[in-house]
């Protein structure tokens, strides 16, 4: 299945939740901030994150946005502009545990 590279920014109101969302999220992607995640996944990986995510966060109160970049070997690399330190992008997906 081909992956797809996603930007996934959060903002989780309860701290221990956002521990627990900044946790599972290692599982799928790489940290570019506190609140901001590279993801590369397949379909069925997405679908997965939006499961682990779902039940951690509280819906009415928490946000997740998932913002599809396209493939991670072109525009997935190219859309990103940095300002000061660059933090490194993946160069493949994660291995889901």
């Amino acid at each position: 299945m081909a992956r797809r590279r996603y930007l996934v920014a959060y903002d989780i109101r309860d701290p221990k939740r956002l521990r627990d969302v900044h946790s599972r999220m290692k599982r799928f992607g790489y940290p570019l901030q506190y609140s901001v995640f590279v993801c590369d996944l397949d379909p069925i990986e997405k679908v997965t994150l939006r499961e682990v995510i779902g039940r951690t966060m509280n819906q009415r109160e928490d946000s997740v946005v998932l913002i599809d970049l396209g493939d991670p070997h072109s525009r997935g690399v190219e859309c990103f502009e940095f300002m000061g330190v660059a933090p490194p992008l993946p160069r493949s997906g994660p291995t889901i545990v």
